[in-house]
């Protein structure tokens, strides 16, 4: 197992310090075949449950990923990335992090016994950074927005390994897991609709799908506020980077933005921003349904019921995983 760059194809161990290529690319993990991540360090990890649910007259299957150890998604990945570090005897690591990814890896590398230094930004919400302590991981606030947060731990990671759930390949190793949950609870849906930041939930339900043979529409969710895929995807000038109450997908300079929208088009989905409003309203609906997300969980919601308000057909599957838990914030 390795990785390599993407783009010229050069190999580099996965223990190095070398988080992606020197000509610039961006690494790809290779496994030979049958070869998998030993998992020995487990926080009692579940299979989320889906629930089919009835939301302004549209049927859709709602995937509860907020269900995991730490409460959102980002589990998966942290669990695969930090079970393959400790097995390679990682005995401490930097990671940037606007909450969800920082409180994953804070929480299995504790369970793991390696050191973990949290970079985020000083405006994160307070239940994320009061959840990152808990784990006792080094935290470290940085003023400005999460590309500068990015930029920050640069220094950091020219001696400590990178943890990186956007870099790093070990992270959508995990993060695919909720794509053959899916296909095991429901089969292939026809749609599938995700919030995207850095897009590790997105290339992870692209990857996963993907392996076991067939692709769902995927359908990404950005904010009006944040929105660099869209507006790349549909050959637009980028707008202006503005707060949002989605932080968990503020990302005005995402790393894997081709990836992203090569997964996009070969899927035949689509992408869309919403308003906060309508994001901040998705919460609201579902906690009137007994299930209560974070905001950021809104947004992808929020994008399904504004993509199917003409086209809704009620025989369509539809997936909307709920990345993470009200209690966040």
């Amino acid at each position: 197992m390795h990785f390599y760059c993407a783009e010229c194809g050069k190999k580099y161990p996965i223990e190095g310090l070398d988080y992606q290529c020197e000509c610039g690319g961006l690494f790809k993990l290779h496994k030979e075949d049958g070869e998998e991540i030993t998992t020995t360090v487990t926080l009692g990890e579940v299979k989320t449950p889906i629930l089919k649910r009835k939301l302004q007259g549209k049927e859709v299957y709602l995937k509860l990923d907020y269900m995991q150890p730490t409460g959102s998604f980002k589990d998966r990945g942290a669990f695969a990335m930090v079970n393959k570090l400790k097995e390679l005897g990682i005995k401490e690591v930097v990671e940037d992090s606007s909450g969800n990814a920082g409180a994953a890896f804070a929480g299995y590398c504790a369970a793991a016994g390696i050191k973990c230094n949290i970079y985020l930004p000083e405006s994160t919400s307070p239940g994320k950074i009061k959840q990152i302590n808990a784990y006792k991981a080094n935290l470290v606030k940085v003023p400005g927005t999460r590309d500068d947060t990015a930029k920050a731990i640069k220094k950091a990671a020219e001696k400590t390994y990178y943890a990186s759930h956007v870099y790093n390949p070990l992270f959508f190793e995990g993060t695919k897991s909720i794509a053959y949950e899916i296909y095991e609870q429901i089969g292939i849906p026809d749609y599938i609709v995700v919030p995207a930041g850095n897009g590790t939930m997105l290339l992870g339900v692209y990857k996963g799908f993907k392996e076991i043979g067939q692709l769902p529409r995927i359908i990404v969710v950005q904010s009006k506020n944040c929105s660099p895929i869209l507006s790349k995807f549909k050959n637009q000038p980028a707008g202006e980077v503005k707060p949002t109450a989605a932080e968990g997908i503020a990302i005005g300079n995402p790393k894997r933005i081709d990836e992203m929208i090569e997964a996009i088009k070969e899927s035949n989905g689509d992408i869309i921003a919403v308003e906060d409003d309508k994001v901040i309203n998705a919460q609201a609906l579902l906690g009137e349904m007994g299930i209560y997300i974070e905001v950021t969980a809104g947004a992808a919601v929020a994008g399904m019921l504004q993509y199917f308000t003409n086209d809704y057909d009620p025989n369509l599957k539809i997936v909307v995983p709920l990345t993470g838990v009200g209690l966040k914030k």
